[in-house]
């Protein structure tokens, strides 16, 4: 299945979902169209939704393009470079533990024009 990240300042996004977090993929699901205000932590858009469920199995290192739920701020989260706890130029490592439910395709570079504050939204394809 595929959905659409729409962003101000870096245009639209395809994600292609993925079966790893059931669970969280139809909490996803359910609660589209999402909009919320983006914000940024390194190289990490994340924002916050109105979802509410716990670790399913969970990560703590991830790859460019994933697309998450981190539980502890109810947010979906896009990586697309390092945070500032990565431990390595090749780490991706997430504040804490997230479920990955999705995977962004094409320009991914272009995300690093989105900034704190824009409004950012997913919908379905």
């Amino acid at each position: 299945m595929k959905l659409k990240l729409i962003t101000e300042s870096a245009g639209e996004y395809i994600i292609e979902t993925i079966d790893k977090n059931p669970k969280t993929l139809k909490a996803i699901l359910d609660k589209l169209p999402i909009e919320s205000t983006a914000l940024r932590w390194g190289d990490e858009i994340y924002f916050e939704t109105d979802i509410d469920i716990g670790l399913e199995k969970p990560q703590e290192i991830v790859k460019i393009g994933d697309v998450a739920y981190w539980p502890p701020g109810k947010a979906i989260c896009i990586f697309f470079g390092l945070t500032p706890i990565s431990r390595s130029v090749d780490e991706i490592r997430p504040a804490s533990s997230v479920n990955v439910w999705g995977k962004i395709l094409g320009r991914i570079e272009e995300l690093k024009r989105v900034s704190s504050g824009e409004k950012i939204k997913i919908i379905l394809v």
